[in-house]
C-alpha cells in the first residue's frame, strides 16, 4: 500500500498568505501531477488548523513581533505571523489543489498550548494526531512527504514517519516541496537523508 502525503498545501502558506513561503504555489501542479498519475493508493493531506488565540502567534505575546522566539511548551518557540486560523480562507487548501482525491484530512495545530509542526504528534510530543494510526489501519508500507514548508514541517513530519511507523519505506520529494530559509532546506535535508529517508523527485515517481 503506497501513501501519498501532503503536507499543508494550504493558502496561508502560499503568496498572498498570511505567511507565505516563497514559490510555495508552485508545488501545487506537481503535487496535482502525482496525485492524477495513479502511483499511489492512497492520498493523504495534513493542514494547520489553529485556533484565533493560538499560543504561536506573536499576536498572543505582548511586545512582540513575528519571527521572535519565545517559549511555549517549555520549548523554544519561533512566533509567527496569525495564520491558517480555522475557518478562514487562509487555511483553506490552495484553490488549484485536487483535494477531491484526498482519501483523508489530518488537521493540527489545534491546541493552543503548543505548536504542532509535524502532521504525527505536537511539538512537545505529549499528543498524536492519530495519522500515524489511520496509516497503519491502511497497511501503508511506502509513504512519500513533500509540501510547505520543507525545513519545518515537511522535515518534522517525516522525521515523525519514519520514527511512528517502523518498517515503512518513506521519501521525501523534494521538488514538490518549498521551504523557508534555503540554509535551513539544506539542513533539512541533510537530517532527512541521515535518518534514512530518501530524497527523490517527482520525475523520478512518474518514470516508474
Amino acid at each position: 500500500m503506497k501513501a501519498l502525503l501532503l503536507i499543508d498545501l494550504q493558502n496561508g502558506f502560499c503568496p498572498g498568505g498570511n505567511l507565505p513561503v516563497a514559490d510555495g504555489d508552485a508545488v501545487v501542479p506537481v503535487a496535482n501531477r502525482l496525485i492524477e498519475d495513479g502511483a499511489y493508493d492512497l492520498i493523504v493531506a495534513s493542514q494547520d488548523w489553529h485556533p484565533a488565540n493560538h499560543g504561536s502567534f506573536a499576536s498572543q505575546h505582548p511586545g512582540a513581533k513575528p519571527f521572535d522566539i519565545a517559549t511555549l511548551s517549555g520549548k523554544p518557540q519561533v512566533l509567527w505571523p496569525d495564520h491558517c486560523v480555522q475557518e478562514s480562507p487562509d487555511a483553506e487548501f490552495h484553490p488549484d489543489l485536487n483535494t477531491e482525491a484526498f482519501d483523508y484530512v489530518q488537521q493540527k495545530g489545534e491546541n493552543p498550548a503548543v505548536d504542532s509542526y509535524s502532521a504525527f504528534r505536537d511539538n512537545d510530543h505529549a499528543a498524536v494526531t492519530g495519522l500515524a494510526g489511520y496509516l497503519r489501519a491502511q497497511q501503508v508500507s511506502e509513504l512519500d512527504i513533500c509540501g510547505l514548508a520543507t525545513d519545518y514541517c515537511v522535515k518534522f513530519s517525516a522525521l515523525d514517519a519514519r520514527e511512528m511507523l517502523p518498517g515503512v519505506q518513506v521519501r521525501f520529494i523534494e521538488d514538490a516541496s518549498r521551504g523557508i530559509d534555503p540554509q535551513g532546506v539544506t539542513a533539512a535535508i541533510s537530517e532527512m537523508r541521515d535518518n534514512g529517508i530518501a530524497i527523490v523527485t517527482s520525475r523520478e515517481i512518474l518514470a516508474d
